[in-house]
């Protein structure tokens, strides 16, 4: 373009031959118009080397996810894939613009004059130098952002997951503050970043501006050593629309998406688990045979659990001795393995390793249910009979006067009464939450199996209502109840309490743990207490006699009882 608009002029108009100059610049037309040609051809190549990789990069994130937990997978996949994606494709166009255009550019200005390389080398070799300093610093900048970008969404992530345990606990206001900490972290790493990005205009300035004003101010030291006008025009033409465009394209390619795109791969493609937020519950094994035999209702021996081959165990050497007739609370924050406790008791899910039993027989998925029943937090109810939804897990016929009582003893009956009695029919989608919970309740307390497990089953139930229904369970002749709590009534009803965190996870009654759990000073601490109903005293055999008293000032400091102790998960009353 340069070479041609030189010509242009001085052997074409300056000369006075029009037709001459017209010429060249009919053949500068010519050049755009296979360059157009070229650059569409570039961008079909281009694509079949972008899709492949995203392809490649979205595979390794779900495969990574679903084999090591990863909870930043959906960051990776609406994010920084996408980063890769889009930079690399953009870094292959600018990377071929700039060479064909810089080599381009500087022969055209050598074959003008070749002193006006002069002029325009030294600033763009500085201004090149310059960019290539910021590269490394701009890199671990992104990277920093990137991590930041990564902890917000695991923070969301663990927020909307346990949004109902925060509501539960108060904890609006502390569950805030930690999220603007991460969102200030993000913002301040997203400012060192603009700081740095100011280095990069100052390379673009020094390498692709500073020429084009050096060109103009040595323009008539130029021209006394023999530089025609032509030349002068044909030099800054290739600066300001070959060599400057080329020269951002670059920079910003390079500078900002290069940077983004290396880091972005090394996460990406990063060897090895990925870190998990929060600890995973580990209970170091009592002696084995401790509890074990006739008497226990519920037994776990060393048992370890994981979500997939390569992730880290939910559960880990988990030793819990339930009796019969017992009552048990498992509480903690969400994420930490309650509800994996619960199917590992129901026989929903298979350890690792280890071993489950219930009434003295191991568990295994798909086995005999008749032993131990689970009501979840979302209760199934059917379209029928308020009687074949009671019944339904029962495989021998049931009177309507067991029923009945049953449903009075869960606290069924008046919605029972409302609807019509046993004959009516069951409209689920008419149903609220806590009446759809109150059929399930009723139908798991018919079914006779000794061991119950309440899963949050009475989550959209009133306290008065949970307390009645939890009461009900516990009465059973032989009965055994293990809750997961949502509440700390619940807690404070049962015989024992299961407090899941970690390394640190204990087992003991209220008073116990108040003086060994940190973690369950403070859920307790900021849980609410509903009138009446948090102080009731725990029922059935093996039940502490004494109402269990609210925790001593913050800061005191006690050690553990025997029977609430990190070396043990036993619950033997």
């Amino acid at each position: 373009m340069g070479f041609a608009l030189a010509r242009a002029l001085d052997e074409g108009f300056l000369a006075g031959r029009s037709g001459v100059g017209l010429g060249w610049l009919g053949l500068a037309a010519l050049a755009v118009t296979v360059g157009a040609y070229g650059t569409g051809r570039v961008y079909r190549a281009v694509a079949a080397l972008v899709e492949p990789l995203r392809d490649a990069l979205v595979r390794r994130v779900v495969t990574r996810a679903l084999d090591d937990g990863d909870s930043a997978a959906v960051s990776r996949l609406t994010h920084q894939v996408e980063i890769a994606r889009d930079t690399f494709a953009g870094l292959v166009m600018v990377a071929r613009s700039f060479v064909f255009t810089a080599t381009g550019a500087l022969i055209g200005l050598f074959s003008l004059a070749p002193v006006l390389l002069l002029v325009v080398v030294p600033p763009l070799v500085l201004g090149l130098a310059l960019f290539a300093a910021t590269l490394r610093p701009m890199a671990r900048r992104q990277e920093t952002f990137l991590a930041a970008d990564e902890a917000i969404a695991e923070e969301l992530g663990t927020v909307a997951d346990g949004l109902r345990d925060i509501t539960a606990a108060g904890a609006e206001s502390r569950v805030a503050a930690e999220a603007d900490i991460r969102i200030e972290a993000e913002f301040r790493a997203a400012r060192t970043l603009a700081r740095w990005g100011v280095l990069r205009v100052l390379a673009v300035a020094l390498a692709g501006r500073f020429p084009i004003v050096l060109l103009i101010v040595t323009a008539p030291w130029l021209l006394d050593r023999g530089v025609t006008p032509g030349a002068l025009v044909g030099a800054l033409s290739y600066l300001t629309t070959s060599l400057l465009p080329a020269l951002q394209n670059l920079m910003h390619g390079l500078g900002t998406s290069g940077s983004r795109l290396v880091v972005v791969l090394r996460r990406l493609t990063a060897v090895g688990p990925v870190r998990l937020g929060g600890g995973r519950g580990r209970a170091s094994a009592s002696p084995k045979g401790e509890g074990e035999g006739e008497g226990s209702a519920v037994e776990l021996r060393a048992v370890t659990f994981a979500y997939g081959e390569h992730a880290r165990p939910v559960v880990r050497d988990l030793d819990l001795t339930v009796p019969e007739g017992g009552h048990l609370a498992v509480v903690g924050p969400s994420g930490v393995g309650k509800s994996t406790l619960a199917g590992l008791i129901a026989g929903l899910l298979e350890p690792r390793s280890g071993v489950v039993r219930v009434g003295g027989q191991p568990v295994r998925a798909g086995g005999d249910p008749s032993r131990r029943v689970l009501i979840p937090q979302e209760a199934y109810v059917f379209t029928g009979t308020l009687r074949a939804n009671l019944s339904y897990l029962c495989a021998d016929p049931v009177s309507d006067t067991e029923l009945t009582a049953a449903a009075e003893a869960v606290g069924l009956g008046e919605l029972a009464d409302r609807i019509g009695g046993l004959t009516a029919v069951v409209d689920p989608a008419g149903l609220s939450a806590g009446e759809r919970q109150l059929i399930a309740l009723a139908r798991a307390y018919v079914s006779r199996a000794p061991v119950a497990v309440l899963d949050e089953a009475t989550c959209h139930l009133d306290p008065a209502a949970e307390a009645r229904a939890e009461r009900a369970f516990a009465r059973r002749p032989g009965g055994t109840l293990i809750v997961i709590a949502h509440r700390v009534s619940s807690a404070h009803r049962a015989h024992r309490i299961l407090i899941m965190d970690g390394p640190q996870t204990l087992c003991g009654t209220h008073e116990e743990l108040l003086s060994s759990s940190d973690l369950y000073r403070a859920l307790t601490g900021s849980w609410p207490v509903p009138g009446g109903v948090a102080a009731s005293a725990p029922e059935g055999p093996g039940a502490p006699a004494r109402v269990p008293q609210p925790p001593g000032p913050p800061g005191s400091e006690g050690g553990p009882s025997p029977s609430a102790r990190s070396a043990s998960a036993d619950y033997v009353p």
